[in-house]
């Protein structure tokens, strides 16, 4: 996944152009890099492993020939950061290359009926089904429109996808499903592309590929339709004003914005992991010991989240551990028999690293689940599972954490449907829930931004805050507690709400804020009588809730309701979002830049 961009010209040199506009998707974090051109009926591909400036430097990308071309940056999710496994990919007969944004997460079963049916494979991604099953549809006599309609059935997943071929060298085939997808319009020339901003030097017509739908693009034209009942979709061009820093960012003013926008495709991601992937390592938890969780900053509180997850479902006790804590904490009790979760977006943190190389010298069980496949934490690593929530630009994490938690919760459930600890029915609706959280997480923020934006003008001023929950929300609001830290600099506590008389209450005073998270769940009861008594001492109470709450609305000063009906264990995905934004809008109201708090790094790589 990452980005791609094309090129279909009735004059010019394609290759150039496409280089150009993948420089403009870097900031989106990537691994690899290709392009591929067609010239004379014959297909011309360049692709590596590293960056664009070392990709060129050793292939030249501008000296590929022809009019049509495509190109794609990749973070890998599927098979290492190495050269077989960038895009573009082409079929046995090297007539039809794909450029694929997403994940298809059906592609094991694809590959295993393609290769029976002969087709060899040069890369471990799922993205390389797609031009075997265009040829071997191809081959069964249909015209490539038709046999990409095909394709497009078989796939299960998100794609944004690319597609030219050499027998017909005047269209490029796009194809939409859950991931960002525009054509620029210029007079003689069509830009495909993930981003706008890749072709805002060559035109300001943009027209926008909607859900489950297929574009057939030549220079300057292009013909839309629905995948579903093949019906044409007439749309007009529409004009594109952002100004270049904008554009990069979707029209959003900061990363951490559009990023917090992100998650629910990001969680759709995670939700589609690999079966064997997710087996794998329950196999792994079951056998164990002792399992302790490892991590730093966000993830730590992602292991938190999981404790309670493992222990409520599975019935699995887990330790949750500040990795840079972890040596001189539990060194000398770990053997043969300890299993350690190290979680780490970017599979690199120092900390983390050497808690598991402490660990896996004294003959650990090592697991990892990180955002970098190819990542220290996913070579050292028994087993590991890469979150696939694409890269993450502002430095303070967003949707890590909400990923980091789809894929502890589906190894929780897995782990309790394997002990038998979780009824049947029980099992059917945590799964149908877990399932229904990227739409969950879309309502949130359609229906809570604006009351979020107007809450944080209310308290900018403030210069200290309390955060408090129950149970696992405790997990959610140390995240919030972070969130507002890094970006806005403002001292604040988390406490335990039962643990309010032993100090924090000390601390309030009339107008106080109180940030208390509130899930109908089984800790409702008490939270309604710690929230009664700060209020008695004059906090203002800031309260993110249920829908329809109507006891907790009544004590609060501020509410933020959230979708109800999900189960407590998967209330921090949901329940974090309006504490992402909180902080977000209230560093624009101090006039703070969210992206690049300071002192603060992305990947903490010394320790």
């Amino acid at each position: 996944m990452v980005g791609i961009f094309c090129c279909i010209l009735k004059d010019g040199k394609a290759a150039p152009i496409v280089h150009s506009a993948l420089k403009k998707l870097e900031y989106r974090g990537y691994d690899s890099t290709g392009e591929a051109t067609i010239h004379k009926n014959k297909l011309y591909i360049k692709k590596d492993s590293g960056t664009i400036d070392e990709v060129h430097a050793r292939h030249n990308l501008d000296d590929l020939p022809g009019k049509i071309g495509i190109g794609h940056i990749r973070w890998a999710t599927h098979g290492a950061p190495l050269r077989e496994n960038a895009h573009p990919h082409i079929d046995c007969k090297e007539q039809i290359a794909v450029v694929h944004n997403g994940i298809i997460e059906n592609f094991t079963e694809l590959k295993k009926e393609l290769e029976e049916l002969g087709h060899t494979f040069k890369s471990k991604t799922d993205s390389e089904v797609i031009p075997h099953l265009i040829e071997e549809n191809l081959n069964r006599g249909l015209p490539l429109i038709e046999a990409t309609r095909e394709t497009i059935k078989r796939l299960e997943g998100s794609y944004a996808i690319a597609i030219i071929y050499v027998k017909e060298p005047d269209k490029i085939i796009c194809v939409q499903k859950e991931s960002s997808l525009t054509i620029g319009i210029a007079e003689n020339a069509a830009y495909p592309t993930s981003d706008i901003p890749t072709f805002l030097p060559l035109t300001k017509k943009a027209v926008t590929i909607e859900n489950q739908e297929i574009a057939i693009v030549s220079d300057g034209k292009y013909e839309i339709r629905k995948i579903t009942d093949w019906s044409l979709v007439p749309r007009e061009p529409k004009l594109i004003k952002w100004v270049p820093k904008k554009a990069e960012k979707l029209g959003y003013p900061h990363f951490m914005l559009k990023e917090i926008h992100d998650q629910p495709s990001s969680i759709r991601n995670t939700l589609r992991l690999q079966d064997q992937y997710l087996e794998l390592m329950t196999t792994f938890l079951d056998r164990a010991k002792e399992v302790f969780l490892v991590a730093c900053g966000t993830s730590y509180h992602t292991c938190l989240a999981a404790s309670y997850m493992f222990s409520k479902l599975a019935f699995l006790s887990t330790h949750p551990v500040p990795a840079s804590e972890f040596i001189e904490q539990q060194g000398k009790s770990i053997n043969i028999d300890s299993t350690i979760l190290a979680i780490s977006q970017s599979g690199e943190t120092a900390d983390t690293l050497a808690a598991v190389e402490h660990a896996r010298l004294h003959a650990a069980t090592i697991l990892g689940l990180t955002n970098v496949i190819g990542s220290t934490l996913t070579r050292v690593s028994r087993v590991y599972i890469c979150q696939q929530s694409g890269p993450e630009v502002g430095v303070a994490a967003t949707k890590t954490f909400t990923a980091q938690l789809c894929v502890l919760a589906q190894l929780a459930l897995r782990l309790a449907k394997k002990r038998g600890k979780v009824s049947h029915t029980e099992m059917e609706r945590l799964e149908e829930k877990i399932e229904q959280i990227p739409d969950a997480v879309e309502t949130i923020l359609q229906t809570q931004e604006e009351r979020i934006r107007q809450i944080a003008k209310k308290y900018r001023d403030i210069e200290f805050f309390l955060f408090s929950g129950r149970g696992i929300s405790l997990a959610t609001a140390l995240e919030g507690t972070l969130k507002l830290l890094e970006t806005n600099y403002i001292p604040s506590m988390t406490f335990p709400a039962g643990e309010r008389e032993h100090g924090p209450i000390s601390l309030v005073e009339q107008g106080f804020p109180v940030v208390f998270i509130c899930p109908r769940d089984e800790t409702h009861e008490k939270i309604v009588g710690d929230i009664r008594e700060i209020k008695d001492r004059g906090a203002s109470i800031i309260a993110i809730i249920e829908e329809g709450d109507e006891e907790i609305k009544a004590l609060a000063d501020d509410h933020i309701e959230i979708v109800k009906g999900m189960p407590e264990i998967l209330s921090p995905i949901m329940y974090v979002i309006p504490l992402q934004l909180f902080a977000y809008y209230m560093a624009v109201e101090r006039e703070l830049d969210p992206d690049r708090p300071r002192h603060l790094t992305k990947a903490v790589t010394v320790k």
